[in-house]
């Protein structure tokens, strides 16, 4: 069969599948709907329309994993078509549906495949003042570790401190943790909102996280660190356009 009547038979597929599943919708069977589209799934394991429908279908009626499912297979996929924005809301949702899911290197995927130039980029050891004593909780290397999954490890681990990042030439950034919920970043001159956007950007040089006894003043308020960190991409994504 040529490449045009594969086409065909695909969207006929698909749109078959739908239809089935809006009917047994109707006819209060969501459990068949979503068996129906699974199936077609097997065949048609790119297509977003199907998938979409099975995440509408699964969140509307008390299916969280296979909803949080189907977001993170979504947001694979939407960046493959470089529909950022919509990657970051399904990866969003698909925490929302399942607290348990890490959605770092779901982010990470994100931000290099906005940023490419960034991820080629030679990475940078971090300096270190001989002479100083340094209680350093968790160092790594940004090439290896990305920021995303520090900020990870160090809400899950509920730290007070701050984390220091840097990145080739004078750039640097620090971010404000309480109890491993960031709550301030300092970088330069700028506004702290500005200062951890410089640092969500760095994909090169370095990282330390250094404990603090007491918490700190919170200059920046979001309803979560996923949530704070989406919001930073996403508007990023729309300086670009």
């Amino acid at each position: 069969m040529d490449t045009a009547g594969s086409s065909k038979m695909h969207d006929e597929e698909v749109e078959a599948a739908l239809l089935d599943a809006e009917l047994f919708i109707k006819y209060a069977a969501p459990l068949r709907a979503v068996k129906r589209l699974q199936g077609a799934l097997e065949l048609h394991p790119r297509s977003i329309p199907l998938r979409e429908k099975l995440r509408e279908i699964a969140a509307a009626n008390k299916m969280p994993d296979e909803a949080a499912r189907q977001c993170l297979a979504l947001a694979s996929l939407y960046i493959v078509h470089e529909n950022f924005e919509a990657a970051h809301e399904r990866l969003l949702q698909a925490k929302q549906f399942d607290p348990r899911i890490s959605v770092t290197s779901g982010l990470d995927a994100i931000r290099r495949a906005r940023r490419p130039d960034l991820g080629a980029q030679k990475a940078a050891a971090v300096d270190e003042s001989p002479g100083q004593a340094r209680r350093v909780t968790l160092a790594g290397d940004l090439s290896a570790v990305s920021i995303f999954d520090a900020v990870q490890v160090l809400e899950n681990s509920r730290l007070t401190g701050v984390l220091t990042v840097r990145g080739d030439g004078d750039r640097q950034g620090q971010v404000h943790f309480n109890e491993g919920r960031i709550v301030g970043a300092e970088s330069g001159e700028s506004e702290p909102l500005e200062a951890f956007r410089r640092v969500v950007e760095m994909t090169d040089g370095g990282f330390e996280f250094e404990k603090s006894a007491e918490e700190h003043p919170v200059t920046i308020n979001s309803a979560g660190n996923t949530n704070l960190i989406l919001d930073t991409l996403r508007q990023l994504d729309e300086e670009k356009m």
